[in-house]
């Protein structure tokens, strides 16, 4: 089930809480804090500054400490667990996250507590629309990695966020710890756009600016490996664009193609498809079948885990007739028909007196025959399976 908030270390009414992710960022640590009190001065927000150390050996916490800024060590590794970490321990109603390289202006957060105030829940920013400094992001990113995965964030889910992964961005603190959030890499920036907009957060965008950071040293940032995090994590909370659409295609051509060839070859120009290619197109439906059970499962152990993924009205309906005893039925009437197709080809061959075959005439009739054996099996299996995911447990 989703984690239910943390109790604030205070009861003081911090209205707002700036949290910063700090791993050896003496070089630019003590500018942000500046800027971030700069703003809390000049707005007249109650407010108070967070850095969530993850380790620092550069003198970091000695920095910010001096500066008057209150700095929370994080043990677990990862720029998830740090951030989580800061956000637990917040006081504030409100937390703005932002790295601490200089990159992002904590002297101008108001856009961000505006629609904080006016009752958003989680306002990203969005560098796109407020501008990026030459040099502040690489070509990689700007033109390929950023653009492609919040694309593909939008695809999968309902959001209309342009910008997944820019790293300053606004959230009252109890909403966002209601929503269960897990990760511990980078991936937690998709991670929190994602799993408040399937929890119906009231989401919103507003413009800001990245400009190159101020470190001498590389980025904690390893472009395709966090990448793929992202992209990883986005494929596996929506398992109808990992395992039901892909698996959908593959099983449909490969049942119709096999279906087709089982009858008789086609003549495609100078190409010609026979048993060879009804062979391919059998192994195609097999796993493609597996891709769409595995999308069912998903589903359900999601559920019966409470690992929330969305579900549709159309699901609903089909899982309220989904058991271990429907699903074992229908596997074994698959494989019964399969294997009828093989006893009817066996008495043929047997009337004949065991005689030599026609290769492409019998494989041309044992691969349905094959397949047919092979979906009930994998029916009957998965059916299994679901039958232990849905076995009720109590939770105390």
């Amino acid at each position: 089930m989703p984690a239910q908030p943390d109790t604030p270390a205070t009861t003081s009414p911090v209205e707002l809480s700036i949290v910063m992710p700090c791993l050896n960022e003496a070089e630019t640590l003590e500018v942000c804090i500046r800027k971030a009190q700069g703003y809390l001065d000049r707005s007249g927000v109650l407010g108070e500054i967070v850095i969530a150390d993850n380790g620092s050996t550069d003198g970091s916490q000695e920095i910010a400490t001096r500066l008057g800024a209150r700095v929370v060590p994080v043990a677990e590794k990862g720029y998830g667990s740090a951030l989580m970490g800061g956000i637990r321990a917040a006081r504030g109603t409100f937390v703005i996250m932002g790295d601490a390289d200089d990159s992002y202006d904590f002297s101008d957060l108001d856009p961000f507590v505006e629609r904080l105030r006016s009752g958003d829940d989680l306002v990203m920013g969005n560098r796109f629309r407020g501008g990026i400094e030459p040099g502040a992001m690489p070509p990689l990113h700007k033109y390929l990695g950023n653009p492609v995965l919040s694309f593909v964030g939008r695809l999968f889910f309902p959001s209309q966020i342009r910008d997944f992964h820019c790293g300053l961005r606004g959230f009252r603190r109890d909403a966002i710890l209601r929503i269960g959030l897990i990760t511990t890499g980078m991936e937690f920036a998709s991670e929190v756009v994602v799993k408040s907009t399937l929890s119906g957060l009231k989401i919103s965008e507003v413009p800001t600016t990245l400009k190159k950071d101020g470190r001498s040293r590389p980025p904690h940032l390893r472009s395709w490996h966090d990448g793929w995090r992202h992209l990883r994590f986005l494929l596996l909370y929506s398992p109808r664009w990992l395992f039901l659409y892909p698996g959908l295609i593959a099983f449909l051509v490969g049942l119709i193609g096999s279906a087709v060839l089982a009858i008789t070859p086609i003549q495609l120009g100078q190409v010609g498809l026979n048993v060879a290619t009804q062979v391919y197109l059998a192994a195609l439906a097999v796993v493609g079948y597996q891709a769409l059970l595995f999308a069912v499962l998903t589903k359900m152990y999601a559920q019966h885990e409470g690992f929330w993924i969305p579900r549709s009205a159309r699901f609903e309906r089909f899982a309220a007739r989904v058991s271990l005893e429907s699903g074992a039925l229908l596997g074994v009437v698959l494989f019964l028909l399969g294997l009828v197709i093989g006893i009817v080809q066996f008495a043929v061959w047997a009337a004949s007196g065991f005689g030599p075959q026609d290769v492409v005439d019998t494989v041309r009739l044992a691969v349905p025959a094959s397949l047919l054996m092979m979906l009930g099996v994998q029916t009957i299996m998965s059916s299994m399976l679901l039958g232990v995911i849905s076995v009720p447990v109590r939770r105390s």
